[in-house]
């Protein structure tokens, strides 16, 4: 059996339904001895509670819940209250991001960027969280260079995280690249990669064009001759999926984090050839 450990992402829900929902997949995915699940952010009041919800029914459940923070938007006063609280509940893992500027709106007091609210939790609670950060192997698509988001990552390392995860990537190269470089800069925490599973050739594109991931030529030129056949599509991006996690799980890789889009099914087909 494999034993690198792996982790799971979800989003908070809206509704009670949805709630009791994902309640069900996080069931289905604890049969693979998660190291913790996490929780995207939620800017606004409904879906930051969300997130908070979401965390402490993890913790409930006996597994690590790790809760997303992201700063831009919020002022310090506010990070300062939602660290409290996560601390109050005994939260003791954050994923610290920068986060998108809300739409309408300029520069806030507080935070520019994720590396001030990395320094900002150590200053406020010393060592009592362990802080992950974001990676991006081919790069964040606001970076003003290659060289200058290497740099940026190192900062945030320098700040006082523990470890990162990357946006999910299918360009193995670019992820040990990365990894190369900035080892090469003196940081030594894990970089975990990120995994999508691949549903929706459409979806894909649009969340790849997004966040500045690479679909390569030949896999988007596959997955768009299969057309509406969305079984093709999927048996085709398990292959691709569970291939990649093979090969970086077999090149060192320290975990695999999935995003799981509050579904269990691609990802636990997924975990179960990597023979977890």
């Amino acid at each position: 059996m494999n034993r690198t450990p792996l982790s799971f992402e979800f989003f908070p829900t809206r509704t009670e339904e949805g709630r009791n929902k994902v309640a069900i997949t996080r069931q289905q995915l604890r049969q693979f001895n998660p190291e913790f699940f996490s929780c995207t952010f939620g800017a606004g009041g409904t879906t930051r509670d969300g997130t908070l919800q979401t965390v402490l029914d993890i913790m409930a459940e006996d597994t690590p819940a790790a809760p997303h923070l992201s700063c831009v938007g919020s002022s310090s006063e506010e990070i300062a209250d939602i660290l409290n609280t996560y601390r109050s509940h005994g939260i003791k893992h954050i994923v610290a991001l920068r986060g998108d500027i809300p739409s309408g709106m300029g520069m806030m007091d507080g935070f520019r960027y994720a590396n001030e609210l990395v320094t900002f939790i150590r200053e406020q609670h010393g060592d009592w969280f362990h802080i992950e950060v974001a990676a991006y192997p081919e790069y964040h698509p606001q970076a003003k260079s290659a060289q200058a988001d290497i740099d940026f990552f190192v900062q945030k390392c320098h700040a006082g995280a523990n470890s990162a995860i990357t946006q999910y990537f299918y360009n193995i190269d670019a992820y040990f690249a990365f990894v190369d470089a900035v080892r090469a800069k003196g940081i030594d925490i894990p970089i975990v990669p990120g995994i999508m599973p691949i549903a929706s050739f459409s979806n894909l594109c649009r969340f790849s064009d997004m966040c500045g991931a690479e679909v390569p030529r030949w896999l988007r030129l596959k997955l768009q001759a299969y057309g509406d056949d969305t079984a093709s599509i999927k048996a085709l991006g398990l292959d691709v999926v569970t291939d990649l996690c093979d090969r970086l799980l077999s090149q060192g890789a320290p975990s695999l984090h999935f995003y799981t889009l509050n579904q269990a099914g691609l990802v636990s087909t997924v975990c179960q050839r990597l023979g977890y």
